[in-house]
């Protein structure tokens, strides 16, 4: 029997042969890799809420935001460190004396944005655009409502009153928020004056500062301290507290707003800059410009109860319930550059 020879269709000899032609092609030539845009953020800001920021710039732009996260003071350390080969495009912290201490290190550079000189209050910006404000805090005093109100207490000086000895509770020394506020009345009263209220706080101590605005909170709601000094959005975040133990503790404080007759209530920033060295700069600076928008400022306000910089977007139910006041309109520059000053008030008057 003679064999049956089968051949093949040539549609489908052809069809194999180009099949081969384009997997050689490929092999040889390959594709362009997908190149997808991004920064990196070195940020001491540690709140849930920076997460949804950094999402919604990636949808509204295709620029993904890659985050280093710790303490300022650790980061502008290694910003130093890394020098000209960082990869770092942005420094966010969470305080203003923080920013100057990244200007003194010589690590940020500047940047000139309309957008920004537009959004920002020129107080609340640097004056050559190496920093720029994202969000505000008051500083506010704290005291016991079953207490009552204490008569007097109406400015940070009060606090010096020998009237309140024994019922003042506030953070160390080396808190950055209490170095500010020191760093704010040697710019209003002088060194002197500065330190001499200091001393007298010394003395009016309850106890030994400890703790964070929190932990301040509950020590006035308790009534372990009469008084206490702390950030206006921690105590927001507790009244606004699912948690009824929480909720219990902010309905058991009541709020002043120190010296509205005089220069305000002090206001502390967080903010950021561009780094000398960032790689890529122009999204960068998006990105700054992108936070001072009215959606990136809304969720400053309601993801962790900040004071938006902008006027048109509305601080949270929780923040405006605490009332209107007058803000110290302090240039934030003055913060930085009176911390040396306030470092050495303290050590004088041993505040711990």
């Amino acid at each position: 029997m003679s064999a049956v020879k089968r051949s093949l269709p040539a549609t489908l000899i052809i069809a194999f042969c180009l099949t081969a032609i384009a997997v050689a092609a490929a092999l040889y030539f390959p594709r362009e890799p997908q190149i997808v845009e991004a920064i990196n953020v070195y940020t001491s800001r540690h709140y849930d809420t920076d997460m949804a920021l950094y999402d919604d710039f990636t949808k509204q732009t295709g620029v993904k935001v890659n985050f280093l996260e710790a303490p300022a003071d650790s980061l502008i350390e290694r910003i130093k460190k890394e020098g000209k080969y960082s990869p770092g495009d942005i420094l966010i912290t969470v305080d203003a004396g923080r920013l100057w201490r990244a200007e003194q290190a010589g690590i940020l550079a500047p940047v000139s944005s309309d957008v920004l000189t537009t959004r920002v209050p020129e107080n609340l910006r640097h004056g050559d655009g190496l920093w720029f404000a994202l969000s505000k805090r008051a500083r506010v005093i704290i005291y016991n409502k079953a207490a009552g109100k204490p008569e007097g207490l109406n400015r940070y000086e009060d606090l010096a009153n020998p009237v309140f000895k024994g019922q003042v509770c506030i953070r160390s020394s080396s808190n950055i928020y209490n170095t500010s506020l020191m760093a704010a009345l040697v710019s209003h009263l002088g060194a002197k004056a500065t330190q001499k209220w200091a001393q007298a706080v010394v003395a009016n101590f309850a106890r030994k500062p400890q703790g964070n605005d929190i932990s301040h909170i509950r020590a006035v709601a308790i009534g372990e301290c009469r008084i206490a000094v702390i950030n206006t959005y921690y105590l927001a975040r507790l009244a606004s507290s699912q948690n009824p133990d929480e909720a219990a503790l902010a309905d058991q404080v009541g709020l002043i707003f120190p010296n509205q007759d005089s220069f305000g209530t002090h206001v502390n920033i967080s903010g950021g800059g561009i780094l000398k060295h960032a790689p890529n700069r122009e999204n960068a600076v998006k990105f700054l410009e992108y936070l001072t928008s009215s959606s990136a400022q809304a969720y400053f306000a309601n993801g962790n109860n900040e004071y938006p910089i902008i006027p048109d977007v509305a601080p949270t139910a929780a923040i405006a319930k605490l009332g209107t006041f007058k803000e110290d309109t302090l240039s934030a520059e003055a913060l930085g550059s009176n911390q040396a000053e306030a470092i050495r008030i303290f050590d004088r008057v041993g505040w711990p």
